[in-house]
């Protein structure tokens, strides 16, 4: 049986109570275990953030015997359990969101689960508990030793991947370069091969406004991304642009093509997120594992009051199952429901 690893990300936001509504509702059964704080799952279940389940601990993957109303955990505990404050920034809470992905990524290195779906961790108690990394992407980049790894957002109507995420757009401009491109062009069509599309049709969003016109906005199209795609194409890609960043995503939407790459972070998540907020899922492509993430953050302002909405966080943990080709519970893994298009 192939098996899911969830993180719990940072305790004090929204990640145990939607890991366990996902986990004790529509998810439960699934061959999915997590990899978090025992005692503050117990705690949000306690405050009744959480339908009836039983947390039930293990050492390792093999011990897991998955079945409705049971969660596994693979405890990785908090320095001080008791002393969590839900929606406040402290570093125990990133060091344990670090401990968790660095687990998780071990185990999946190792064979012992399948993919990992990761729920959300801040990064201010990340860097606080002094793991200066961006973000997930870029730490199970250093955990695995991937070069070449991307952001990918995935709903059913519209897929993004990025060239550059958590980083000021000067330095973006800065840094561009047609290799990267190449690179997340290669990285789009892979992924989407592998989830059901035999041809895919990959977009490349311009820089500019209107993909610079030519160069009358600006000449990044004409030196750098134009020659990436070109590159693209004779790998054999099938790859249009630059295409004006103001209509290619309502296009990709319409179905006119099954991926955009985003240039910068807010290019590709601000049309992702208006259509597609609760559903969405992050992927890290490039790994040598499948990763998938909800497509949102802690949520401090309301964690840890029974308001946070868990359905990204099924969507990922879907997501990741049909990827490595487990059945779900009251679901089934046909090719055009997963990919959105048949292949």
């Amino acid at each position: 049986m192939n098996t899911i690893a969830v993180t719990m990300g940072d305790a004090a936001g929204i990640g145990p109570e939607i890991i366990l509504n996902a986990l004790g509702g529509e998810l439960s059964g699934a061959p999915v275990l997590v990899v978090g704080c025992l005692a503050t799952l117990q705690r949000v279940y306690a405050a009744g953030l959480a339908p009836a389940v039983e947390l039930r601990a293990i050492s390792q993957v093999a011990q897991a015997r998955f079945m409705p109303g049971v969660v596994h955990v693979l405890d990785e505990p908090l320095a001080d359990p008791g002393a969590l404050r839900p929606g406040r920034v402290q570093s125990q809470a990133g060091d344990l969101a670090y401990r968790c992905v660095k687990r998780a990524a071990e185990l999946a290195m190792a064979g012992q689960v399948q993919a990992i779906a990761t729920a959300p961790l801040n990064k201010a108690a990340l860097h606080l508990a002094g793991h200066p990394y961006p973000g997930h992407t870029e730490l199970l980049a250093e955990l695995t030793g991937s070069r070449d790894v991307a952001m990918l957002l995935y709903t059913d109507r519209l897929k993004v991947i990025h060239v550059s995420t958590h980083i000021a757009l000067r330095q973006f401009l800065d840094t561009l370069s047609a290799a990267r491109i190449t690179s997340v062009i290669a990285l789009a069509g892979r992924f989407l091969q592998l989830v059901g599309y035999a041809a895919p049709r990959i977009a490349v969003a311009g820089v500019n406004p209107h993909a610079g016109e030519n160069g009358l906005f600006g000449d990044e199209e004409i030196a750098i991304v134009a020659p990436a795609i070109a590159a693209a194409r004779a790998q054999g890609w099938q790859v249009t642009g630059p295409c004006p960043p103001d209509t290619v995503f309502l296009q990709a939407s319409e179905g006119q093509y099954d991926m955009v790459v985003a240039m910068y972070h807010d290019q590709g998540h601000i049309p992702l997120k208006l259509l597609g907020f609760y559903d969405g899922v992050n992927i890290t492509a490039g790994l040598p594992f499948i990763r998938t993430s909800v497509d949102h953050g802690t949520a401090f302002d309301i964690a840890w009051q029974g308001k946070a909405n868990p359905a990204s966080m099924v969507a990922a943990i879907k997501l990741a199952l049909r990827l490595v080709g487990e059945n779900q519970p009251g679901a089934g893994t046909d090719q055009e429901s997963m990919a959105g298009r048949p292949a």
